[in-house]
C-alpha cells in the first residue's frame, strides 16, 4: 500500500516526528510506503530526505494567495495521477481545508489525520469541514472526543502514534558527557522539559513551580525547544527574564532546538510538563518513559491516557502548590524516581511500539480502500 502524506511542513513538532518515525519504520513494514507532499522547504523536508524518504515539493500555498493554492493543488492531483497511490492523508486542519477536495476529486480514498482537539469555530476548522473524508484518525482519546464537532458523520478511530523507543540505559561515562556539555553536575537531580516554546504548553507554570523550591539544593532545570515564530521568541524571552525574577536563573538552562532530545531524556532525572490545555497526545511523554524517566504532568488531555500511578505523576490543571509538592517529592526521593522510571518502558511499549502501531495505521487505511461503507463512530485502536 502506498500512501500520500499531505502536509505544510514549515514547523517542526510531535506531527513532524510522526512522520519522521513513518518514514523510518518504512524499512521494517515494506507492505506500507510513506510519500510526503510538502507545502515549504524546511527542516522536515530535509530530514525526511535523509531518512530516505521521497518527499514531493507543492510550492508555498498561502490562504492569501489564490494563485499559489491553484497551483498546489494542481501540483497535487497531478502527483496523484502520476504516483498511483491507495490513499491520501491530510494532516491537520490546514492542509485538509487547502487539498482535500483535490484530493477527493482525484477519485482514491482519503483520510484526514487530527492531531489536535477541534475547537468547532476556527475558521480553518470550518473550511476543512467543507470536504468530508472518509476516514479521521485520531491520536487519543480525548482528540477523538472532539470531531463531531468538524464531522458529525465521518468513522474516527483512535490510533496511539507509533514512536522510535530507544533503550532506556544510559552508562555513566555517557551521562557525565552530556552533563558536562550543558554545564550540569553529574550529582544534579535534572527535570527536563521538551515541547514547543509556546505558552500553553507550561513552562510559566513549570519555572514558578520551582522558584517556591529555589531553596531545596541540588536540581537543575533543561528547558529543551526553540522558538520557531516571533512570537515564541517573545515567550522565550519573557521565560527568560522570570527566571532571572525568581532567583533561578543560574538552574535553568534554554538549551533550544535540539536534534538529540532521546539522549538527553536519558541523562535526565524528571520529565515535567504542566500544560495549560491539554495535550491531544504527547510524544515526548512516550520518549520520557521510554527512557526510564517518571512523568509529571496535568490531568487532562492525552497525559491522562499516557501516564498512571505506576510511571508518573498527574496533577490538577493551574495547580502551583500540587506541581511543587510533587516536584519536591521526586526530587528529595531517588528511591521513588527510580520505581517510577523502572515502569516507564513497558508502559511506552505497551501504548507506542512501531510494528504493532503501525499495523494498525494499515489495517485503518486499508479498510477505506475496501470502502467502509455506512459505518459511523469511533473504534479505539490502542491507548
Amino acid at each position: 500500500m502506498r500512501l500520500l502524506h499531505v502536509h505544510s511542513g514549515n514547523l517542526y513538532g510531535g506531527v513532524e516526528t510522526l512522520m519522521m518515525t513513518l518514514a523510518r519504520e518504512a524499512k521494517n513494514r515494506p507492505s506500507l510506503t510513506s510519500e510526503f507532499a510538502l507545502c515549504f522547504e524546511a527542516q522536515l523536508a530535509k530530514e525526511l530526505r535523509s531518512a530516505g524518504a521521497l518527499v514531493h515539493a507543492l510550492g508555498e500555498a498561502r490562504t492569501r494567495n489564490p494563485r499559489s493554492l491553484w497551483s498546489a493543488r494542481r501540483r497535487l492531483l497531478q502527483l496523484i495521477g502520476e504516483r498511483r497511490f491507495d490513499a491520501v492523508v491530510t494532516h491537520m486542519p490546514w492542509a485538509q481545508a487547502l487539498f482535500g477536495g483535490t484530493a477527493r476529486a482525484s477519485g482514491i480514498p482519503s483520510a484526514f489525520w487530527m492531531h489536535d482537539a477541534a475547537i468547532g469555530r476556527h475558521w480553518l476548522e470550518w473550511w476543512a469541514s467543507q470536504t468530508r473524508p472518509q476516514l479521521v484518525l485520531c491520536n487519543s482519546q480525548y482528540t477523538a472526543s472532539t470531531v463531531k464537532r468538524i464531522y458529525a458523520d465521518v468513522p474516527a478511530q483512535v490510533i496511539a502514534y507509533p514512536v522510535m523507543l530507544p533503550p532506556a540505559t544510559v552508562t555513566n561515562e555517557e551521562m557525565g558527557a552530556i552533563r558536562r556539555e550543558l554545564q550540569t553536575s553529574i550529582d544534579a537531580t535534572v527535570i527536563v522539559q521538551a515541547s514547543r516554546m509556546e505558552a500553553w504548553k507550561g513552562h510559566a507554570l513549570h519555572l514558578q513551580s520551582l522558584g517556591s523550591l529555589r531553596d531545596l539544593a541540588g536540581w537543575v532545570l533543561w528547558l529543551v525547544g526553540g522558538a520557531q515564530r516571533p512570537a515564541e521568541q517573545q515567550y522565550q524571552a519573557e521565560l527568560e527574564r522570570m527566571a532571572v525574577e525568581l532567583g533561578i536563573a543560574e538552574r535553568v538552562r534554554f538549551l533550544g532546538p535540539r536534534s538529540d532530545v532521546p539522549r538527553l531524556l536519558k541523562a535526565a532525572d524528571i520529565y515535567c510538563q504542566p500544560n495549560q490545555r491539554p495535550e491531544p497526545f504527547g510524544i515526548v511523554f512516550i520518549e520520557a518513559l521510554a527512557a526510564g524517566l517518571p512523568v509529571v504532568s496535568v490531568d487532562f488531555g492525552g497525559a491522562r491516557e499516557i501516564v498512571n500511578e505506576n510511571c508518573g505523576a498527574l496533577v490538577p490543571p493551574g495547580d502551583l502548590n500540587a506541581l511543587a509538592a510533587t516536584l519536591r517529592y521526586l526530587i528529595t526521593d531517588p528511591s521513588e524516581r527510580s520505581r517510577l522510571g523502572s515502569a516507564g518502558p513497558s508502559r511506552a511499549f505497551k501504548l507506542c511500539d512501531p510494528a504493532t502501531q503501525m499495523a494498525r495505521i494499515e489495517k485503518a487505511i486499508s479498510a477505506i480502500t475496501r470502502d467502509l461503507g455506512n459505518s459511523h463512530g469511533v473504534e479505539h485502536l490502542g491507548c
